[in-house]
């Protein structure tokens, strides 16, 4: 049985890549900072807390990393964990740094100190690319504009630094915005569609939003653990840029998410610069031919799907009881 450990696996991604992988036959692990305390929700909304085995670790923490590798002895691993937000990266820089860089590193470190067969998935991320004229891809130079991107960056260049020096199996994704109903509000896309359905259901609230111009590459979470899982199935590591090739603004994913409950969102919206960053991507948009011709992978969800099933989970979640 090929066994995989899941560092994130408590996040949006790491759910639904555990999901994926048991129905693939494998014995997952996961890690947390704190297993015993940690709740695993989305695992749990999943249903398949049970079958995952689940382990404490510390990335900035290279004696907890080693510790777990032996223990659990993986033929993969996925490097999801880390600092996730762009705008809180704003205001923790240096846990930002930390958790994505530094603990991207001690795995790498980790996998080659134990010489062990290990395939090494990295989560790489669209930010990286900054403000791209053309539809990126996995040639497109880097421009990073938050310190998330920073250190995604960081990170990307030492996996392939050690796929290179030492002959690791270790990849990138460079994925762009993915969305599932497992997103946390503090999304701003799941901020939209929770607020859009309170206010069908007789709220009274406004929805405060910044930059509602800027345009992203938005896709459906669990196809794009599908793409992960395909990186590590291939016979050399490469890094893949992952994405519908469709860009769309952030004014069509909240038109798109009223016109679920037929409601124009004009008068339900105020744009309030506190929520404008020191510095974001007007623009993003991937070119995931190398995913399609290499892996077979490609987007099946676009943006208005992706909205309409966001919507239909969080209504038929908090619809009021008969």
């Amino acid at each position: 049985m090929n066994k995989a450990l899941i560092c994130g696996i408590s996040g949006q991604d790491g759910a639904y890549l555990a999901q994926l992988l048991l129905s693939q036959g494998y014995e997952v692990w996961g890690t947390s900072r704190d297993a015993q305390m940690s709740s695993f929700t989305n695992l749990h909304r999943l249903g398949i807390r049970e079958q995952v085995k689940l382990a404490s670790m510390s990335l900035i923490d290279f004696r907890s990393v080693l510790q777990v590798l032996m223990r659990v002895q993986p033929q993969e691993v996925y490097n999801l964990a880390g600092q996730s937000s762009v705008g809180l990266s704003f205001e923790q820089p240096v846990e930002t740094l930390e958790s994505i860089a530094t603990g991207t590193l001690n795995l790498l470190e980790a996998i080659r100190f134990t010489q062990a067969p290990i395939k090494l998935y990295n989560a790489g991320s669209s930010e990286c690319f900054g403000n791209s004229a053309i539809a990126a891809d996995e040639t497109t130079p880097f421009r990073p504009r938050s310190p998330y991107a920073v250190a995604k960056a960081a990170a990307f260049w030492e996996v392939a630094n050690y796929r290179e020096a030492y002959g690791l199996f270790a990849c990138s994704g460079l994925l762009y915005n993915h969305e599932s109903p497992l997103r946390p509000e503090r999304f701003v896309t799941q901020k939209i569609v929770a607020a859009a359905c309170r206010i069908a259901q007789g709220s009274p609230e406004k929805l405060h939003l910044g930059n509602i111009a800027i345009r992203r590459d938005w896709g459906w979470a669990p196809e794009y653990v599908q793409a992960m899982y395909l990186m590590l199935q291939q016979p050399d590591a490469e890094d893949y840029v992952i994405a519908t090739g469709q860009s769309h603004t952030l004014e069509a994913f909240l038109a798109t998410a009223f016109a679920v409950v037929n409601l124009d969102w004009h008068p339900y919206v105020v744009l309030d610069p506190t929520f404008l960053r020191l510095t974001d991507i007007e623009i993003g948009q991937g070119n995931p031919a190398k995913a399609h011709q290499q892996l077979g992978w490609q987007a099946q969800l676009k943006m208005p799907a992706v909205v309409e099933q966001m919507m239909a989970a969080k209504l038929a979640t908090s619809a009021p009881e008969e």
